[in-house]
């Protein structure tokens, strides 16, 4: 397959799964499966720099207005809310945070096509995903406390197959909060956490070996970005029509093909 169509292919599975909730790391490995691609996480670390950073900016540029409120809240007296909100996302990127920089090295272990575990994974996905819609009942704030739990599935939604908005959005849901609020705060609260990861991989990366093109990082960052401007919106229209069970579907789906995969190679 040609680099280029390989770049476009990943940047698609990228901008749509990181919103869609079906996990963006667990569909790029399968989708590295599907294409041959070998690389580990440290070979493929530019590539995967590039497409994290490019649906940064999709979700900034989507959510500019409430991202300009939180920037300008500490200089505003009467502007309480936006502080808190400000406290509860620094609270949430706590757990992930910390599993990041203690435990890295075994993260990094994970992301090397083991399949088996990207399978196990989308059916957890799947199953709260399912649970979250059968059992929500709004009407609750976020607090200090609701900010931490929702923090703890992001953080364990750092293994592949486990969706990260999936997760965040499932924990809110399942503790009373209104579906939109939801939605809201599971994007806004991992903004952070992807700029200062792009910023630790690209001080301490190694990105001497299989340098890819910038042809191929071009074709792979506009795709991401544009894919996900359009994912990130129908992701917040499907929290508020109650629609997660289709993914819910779909992630079975996906978990039964990578077992089988795992077994059949």
């Amino acid at each position: 397959m040609g680099e280029l169509l390989e770049a476009l292919i990943l940047g698609i599975v990228q901008g749509l799964t990181e919103f869609l909730p079906v996990s963006s790391s667990g569909h790029l490995e399968i989708f590295k499966f599907i294409l041959g691609d070998n690389s580990t996480a440290e070979e493929s670390l530019l590539t995967t720099v590039f497409l994290h950073f490019a649906t940064a900016l999709a979700t900034v540029l989507l959510f500019h207005r409430e991202v300009k409120a939180l920037l300008l809240a500490p200089f505003k007296k009467d502007d309480t809310a936006n502080r808190k909100l400000i406290l509860f996302i620094i609270v949430s990127m706590i757990p992930a945070a910390l599993t990041g920089v203690f435990l890295e090295e075994h993260i990094n272990t994970l992301f090397s096509q083991n399949l088996l575990l990207v399978g196990v994974c989308l059916l957890v996905t799947a199953f709260l995903l399912w649970v979250s819609e059968v059992i929500h009942e709004g009407g609750k704030k976020l607090n200090l406390i609701r900010a931490l739990i929702i923090g703890l599935s992001q953080a364990i939604a750092i293994l592949p197959g486990i969706s990260r908005s999936g997760a965040t959005i499932s924990t809110s849901l399942l503790m009373g909060l209104d579906k939109e609020d939801a939605a809201r705060f599971s994007f806004l609260m991992v903004v952070p956490l992807i700029f200062g990861k792009i910023a630790k991989d690209l001080i301490s990366g190694d990105f001497s070996a299989d340098m890819p093109s910038i042809e191929y990082l071009a074709v792979g960052f506009l795709a991401s970005f544009f894919t996900g401007l359009w994912a990130c919106r129908f992701m917040v229209k499907l929290v508020k029509a109650s629609r997660l069970h289709w993914f819910s579907i779909y992630c079975i789906i996906a978990g039964i093909f990578a077992i089988g995969a795992s077994i059949a190679y």
